[in-house]
C-alpha cells in the first residue's frame, strides 16, 4: 500500500500536485457531506497528514491543483499566489461566438446567492482580470485558453458569460447543458518552494470523456481495484438508479426494471469498462418474504456470470455471487474503511494500532462475508468474526483462503451478536479494535428486534466492555433516517454510561464514488473512535 492514486501527477518532499476530477469539491462543504479531494488525500497516507490547501478549483472544474506538504512550501506558495506570480492556464469549450485573437476582461465580481455577477470596476467589489485567446474550432465547439491574473471565485466562468461565450455545460451562467462544465486547469507555473527554480505542471483536457468514469478513474487504481460504483443516483444524473462495477460484470439497482434510456447507458458502460455482462436487481424492502432466486439480480445484457465472481479491492480478492440472494457479498461503500485496516492508518495523526497490527486482536461483529476481517488479517492481526449466518461465515472463510490466509488461525462465531457479546465479556475477552457495522434492521430469537435508529446506542454499550483501553471502535450505519449528529450522540452517551472516554475521533462519510446530492443525501455514517 502507499502507492499514490491515479490523480497524483507529481510529489516530492514539499509539494503534492494532482489532477482534480470534475464533480469533486476541493474541500468538504460541511462536516457530514462527502469528502473533498483535500480531505480524501490528507487522511489517506501518513506522509500527507500535514497537507495544506493553497488554492481552490470549483467542484465542476478539473485540472492541476497544488497542495503544500511543509511549512516552507505553504509560505512560499501562499506568497506566490498572493503576489500573482504563479501563472495559470485554463482551457474551456464554448458553442457560442467569440472574437478572434487575444483579449482581456477586467471587472469587479460580486456574489449574488450561489452565483457571481460581473460589474464595472467603479461599481465596487473585488477586481478580476482574465486574458482569453481563441485556439481552434472543433465540431461546433470553440476551444479557448483562459489565463486568470487574479483568482476570484468563478472568475473565468463569469467573464466568459459576460463576453457572450458561456462555457459549455455551465448552466449556472447560461451555458448549453452538457454532462460537465467544460473548464479545465491545464497548466500551473510556479517557483519551487525549496529550490526557487521554475517548475511547470500540466495535464491535458479531455472534455469528451465520460465525466463519471473520469472521476472514478482518477481516484481508483485499476491495478488494485476493479469493484466500485459507476452511477450513484441523482449525483450522477440518474435519480434512483445505481450501477456498480464488479470485476467483469456490472450490477444495476433500482426500484423498477430498467427503462430504455438506462439500457442504452448500460450498453455504453459495458463498452467503456470492457465488461462481459450486466445484472439488474430490483430494490425491495421485505427481502425475507421472497426466495433467494427471486431476490437475486437477473441477467439483462451480455454473458451470464459464473457462480463465483472474483473481484479485487485494494489488492485484496473477494468472492462475489449473483445467485445467492439479495446481497452479492461485499458492500462497496466501505472500501476506504477496509483499506484503513490494510494500512494501519485511520486519518492524519490517527494510527489504528500504534505498535503495528501484528498480534493485535480484532472483533468483527455482523461480519457478513468477513471483508474487514480479511483486511485486518492481511495486515497481521488475529480476527474474530461474528455473524448470525453460517453461510456467510463459510463465505468469509473462502475469502481468507483466496488471499492465502489460514482461516484456521482465526475465529468464526455463528450466533446472535448480543448473546455472544455477553459470552465474550464473561470470558474476559478483550480486543484492540472492534468493527460495529450492523444491518439497519435485524431480528433473532436470542436478541429480539434490532433497529439502528433506536438501538445503536445499546449495541455500542454492549461492545465497549470488550474493547481494551486505548482500543479503537469502528462504528458504522447506513440507516438513512439516523442523522449523523444523533449517531455520534448515541456513541458518546454509550461511552459515558460505560465510564469510558473518547480520546480520538475521525468521522468518514461515504466515499467519492458514492457522491452526495441534495436530492439523495448522504446515507452512510462511519466514525473511528479511540476509547480509553
Amino acid at each position: 500500500m502507499g502507492e499514490p492514486p491515479p490523480c497524483v501527477i507529481f510529489e516530492d518532499e514539499h509539494l503534492l500536485v494532482v489532477n482534480k476530477p470534475a464533480g469533486m469539491n476541493t474541500h468538504a462543504p460541511s462536516p457530514f457531506a462527502g469528502e473533498g479531494i483535500y480531505e480524501w488525500l490528507k487522511h489517506r497516507e501518513p506522509r500527507w497528514s500535514e497537507l495544506a490547501i493553497i488554492h481552490r478549483l470549483d467542484k465542476e472544474t478539473s485540472g492541476v491543483m497544488v497542495f503544500g506538504k511543509t511549512p516552507v512550501a505553504n509560505r512560499s506558495l501562499t506568497e506566490q499566489f498572493t503576489e500573482h506570480t504563479i501563472r495559470k492556464k485554463y482551457l474551456l469549450l464554448t458553442d457560442r461566438a467569440i472574437k478572434p485573437g487575444r483579449f482581456k476582461v477586467v471587472s469587479s465580481i460580486v456574489r449574488a446567492g450561489e452565483k457571481y455577477l460581473n460589474r464595472p470596476l467603479h461599481a465596487g467589489g473585488e477586481r478580476a482580470e482574465t486574458h482569453f485567446q481563441m485556439l481552434r474550432n472543433e465540431h461546433g465547439q470553440t476551444l479557448v485558453e483562459a489565463e486568470p491574473v487574479t483568482g476570484r471565485t468563478h472568475q473565468i466562468r463569469v467573464h466568459a458569460a459576460a463576453e457572450g461565450f458561456a462555457i459549455s455545460g455551465d448552466t449556472l451562467y447560461g451555458g448549453t447543458p452538457g454532462p460537465r462544465v467544460c473548464l479545465h486547469a491545464a497548466e500551473l507555473k510556479l517557483k519551487h518552494p525549496a529550490t526557487g527554480r521554475e517548475v511547470i505542471f500540466t495535464t491535458p483536457a479531455d472534455f469528451a470523456a465520460n465525466a463519471r468514469m473520469a472521476l472514478r478513474n482518477s481516484l481508483v487504481d485499476a491495478r488494485e481495484t476493479d469493484a466500485f460504483r459507476i452511477i450513484h443516483g441523482a449525483a450522477d444524473g440518474w435519480p434512483g438508479w445505481h450501477v456498480d462495477r464488479l470485476g467483469d460484470f456490472l450490477l444495476s439497482q433500482a426500484e423498477q426494471p430498467v427503462d430504455a434510456a438506462q439500457l442504452d447507458e448500460l450498453r455504453r458502460l459495458m463498452k467503456i469498462t470492457e465488461t462481459r455482462g450486466v445484472y439488474h436487481k430490483i430494490l425491495i424492502t421485505q427481502v425475507r418474504r421472497v426466495s433467494a432466486a427471486q431476490a437475486s439480480p437477473q441477467l439483462i445484457l451480455g454473458e451470464a456470470a459464473p457462480r463465483s465472481v472474483i473481484i479485487r479491492e485494494n489488492g485484496v480478492k473477494f468472492e462475489l455471487s449473483f445467485s445467492e440472494g439479495y446481497s452479492v457479498g461485499l458492500f462497496l461503500d466501505q472500501r476506504d474503511n477496509r483499506r484503513r485496516f490494510l494500512t494501519n492508518h485511520v486519518a492524519a495523526d490517527f494510527s489504528l494500532f500504534p505498535n503495528g497490527a501484528a498480534g493485535a486482536e480484532v472483533l468483527n461483529t455482523f461480519a457478513y462475508t468477513c471483508g474487514f476481517s480479511v483486511c485486518a488479517a492481511k495486515a497481521g492481526a488475529r480476527t474474530t468474526s461474528l455473524d448470525l449466518s453460517k453461510k456467510y461465515l463459510d463465505w468469509g472463510k473462502r475469502n481468507f483462503t483466496l488471499n492465502n490466509l489460514a482461516a484456521s488461525e482465526h475465529d468464526f462465531i455463528f450466533g446472535d451478536a448480543f448473546d455472544w457479546l455477553r459470552r465474550l465479556a464473561k470470558k474476559g475477552r478483550a480486543f484492540d479494535a472492534i468493527v460495529l457495522d450492523p444491518p439497519t434492521f435485524s431480528q433473532s430469537k436470542e436478541g429480539g428486534a434490532f433497529q439502528a435508529e433506536k438501538d445503536y446506542g445499546r449495541l455500542a454499550g454492549a461492545v465497549l466492555p470488550l474493547l481494551k483501553p486505548g482500543g479503537v471502535l469502528f462504528a458504522s450505519t447506513n440507516a438513512a433516517r439516523l442523522e449523523p449528529e444523533k449517531f455520534l450522540e448515541m456513541l458518546a452517551a454509550a461511552a459515558k454510561l460505560a465510564r469510558r472516554k473518547i480520546t480520538q475521533q475521525h468521522y468518514v462519510p461515504q466515499p467519492p464514488d458514492f457522491p452526495v446530492h441534495r436530492d439523495e443525501p448522504a446515507y452512510l455514517k462511519t466514525v473511528w473512535l479511540r476509547i480509553d
